[in-house]
C-alpha cells in the first residue's frame, strides 16, 4: 500500500498505527484485495479495507478479458464509492450495511475503509442456510427495497445488477438459446417498465450476507452493482443462490409470500406513498421475468453452470409465453 493511502487510514481512524491481520479475499480478476487490519490507538480495534489496484494484465477465470469488461469493473468501483459516500447512510438496522470511514481515489487506485462487521455483531458467514436464515436475508432485501422505493439512483448504475443486458453484449452474442436470445430485449424492457422502481443490491448472493451469531440478523456487503431496478431481480437471484431446483419450486410461493408481507410492512413504516397491493401484483408477475433475465446471462456466460436447470428453464418458458 502506498504512503498516501496509509496516511488516509491513520487519519480516518485516529490510529497511531495499523497492521494486517488477514486478507479476506482477492477481488475478481486481480483488481486488488479486501483486507482486515488491526488498529492501535483508535476507538476501532479492527477495520476492513477494500483496496482496488488496476492490474497491468489480468486473467479472467472464464476468459472474458475485454475493454468492456475492464470498463464495467472500473465503473463498478466508482459506483461503490458513490454508494458509501452518498446513499449508505439511509440504511438503518433493518437493512444494515457497514459504516464507511472514508472513500478515496488516488491515481489508478481506490481505497474504501469500512467498519469491520465482525466487530459489529455480524461475524458469521454461511455456505448454506436454514429456511429461517433465508427469510432473514429476504427481510433485509424487503427493507432495502422499501428504503429506496421511488428514489433516483444518482451516481449509481442507472439499472443495477452485474448481469444487466446493456453491460453484457458479449455474453448475449454467444448465447445459443435462440428463443431466449431473441426475447432478451423484451425481458429487459418488461422489468424497466414496472411502475415500481427501487434500488437493487445487484449481487445479492448468500456470500454477500454476514450473519449475527444467532442467525437472526444480517448485514450486506459488496455494492459495486447497486442501482435502479425492480426488486424481483434481487429476490430471484438470492433464492437461486441458496436453493437447488427442487427447493426453488417447492418453496417459491412461501418465500414470495414472506417477502411481500415484510415489504408491505416496511413501506408502511417508512410512510411511502405506494399502492402496496398494486406493487405486489406487479412484482409477483415479474418474478419469472427477473429469473429469466439472469438465466439469459448465465447461459451465455457459463453454459455448463449448475444454475441452468429444469426449474429455470420452466420459468423462462413461462416468461416467453407471456411476452
Amino acid at each position: 500500500m502506498n504512503g498516501y493511502f496509509k496516511n488516509i487510514i491513520l487519519k480516518s481512524t485516529g490510529a497511531r498505527e495499523f497492521f494486517k491481520i488477514i486478507q479476506i479475499q482477492k477481488l475478481w480478476s486481480g483488481y486488488g484485495a479486501i483486507v482486515r487490519y488491526g488498529l492501535k490507538g483508535s476507538k476501532w480495534s479492527t477495520i476492513v479495507v477494500k483496496h482496488v489496484r488496476l492490474p497491468k494484465g489480468s486473467t479472467h477465470p472464464r476468459g472474458w478479458n475485454t475493454d468492456l469488461s475492464h470498463n464495467r469493473k472500473l465503473k463498478s468501483y466508482d459506483v461503490e464509492t458513490a454508494w458509501y459516500g452518498q446513499w449508505s447512510s439511509y440504511c438503518d438496522q433493518s437493512c444494515y450495511v457497514p459504516e464507511c470511514l472514508v472513500c478515496e481515489s488516488h491515481d489508478d487506485e481506490v481505497l474504501i475503509v469500512l467498519e469491520d462487521l465482525n466487530g459489529a455483531g455480524y461475524a458469521e458467514r454461511r455456505n448454506s442456510v436454514s429456511m429461517d436464515e433465508l427469510k432473514v436475508c429476504l427481510k433485509w432485501l424487503a427493507h432495502f427495497h422499501a428504503t429506496f422505493m421511488g428514489e433516483v439512483p444518482e451516481n449509481l448504475w442507472e439499472l443495477g445488477t452485474y448481469w444487466h443486458l446493456d453491460t453484457r453484449p458479449d455474453e448475449l452474442n454467444v448465447l445459443k438459446d435462440k428463443a431466449l436470445k431473441d426475447a432478451a430485449r423484451c425481458i429487459d424492457q418488461k422489468l424497466k417498465e414496472s411502475p415500481f422502481q427501487t434500488f437493487v443490491h445487484g449481487d445479492a448472493k448468500l456470500a454477500n450476507f454476514c450473519f449475527s451469531s444467532c442467525g437472526t440478523r444480517v448485514a450486506a456487503v459488496d455494492f459495486q452493482y447497486v442501482g435502479g431496478g425492480c426488486g424481483m431481480k434481487d429476490v430471484a437471484y438470492f433464492i437461486g443462490s441458496c436453493l437447488d431446483e427442487d427447493e426453488c419450486a417447492r418453496f417459491e410461493t412461501r418465500l414470495l409470500d414472506y417477502y411481500f408481507q415484510v415489504l408491505g410492512e416496511a413501506l408502511k413504516g417508512k410512510q411511502k406513498d405506494i399502492d402496496i397491493q398494486a406493487l405486489e401484483q406487479d412484482w409477483r408477475s415479474l418474478y419469472p421475468v427477473a429469473w429469466s433475465d439472469f438465466h439469459r446471462f448465465i447461459k451465455g456466460w457459463s453454459p455448463g453452470h449448475w444454475k441452468i436447470n429444469e426449474y429455470s428453464e420452466r420459468l423462462v418458458r413461462k416468461t416467453l409465453e407471456a411476452l
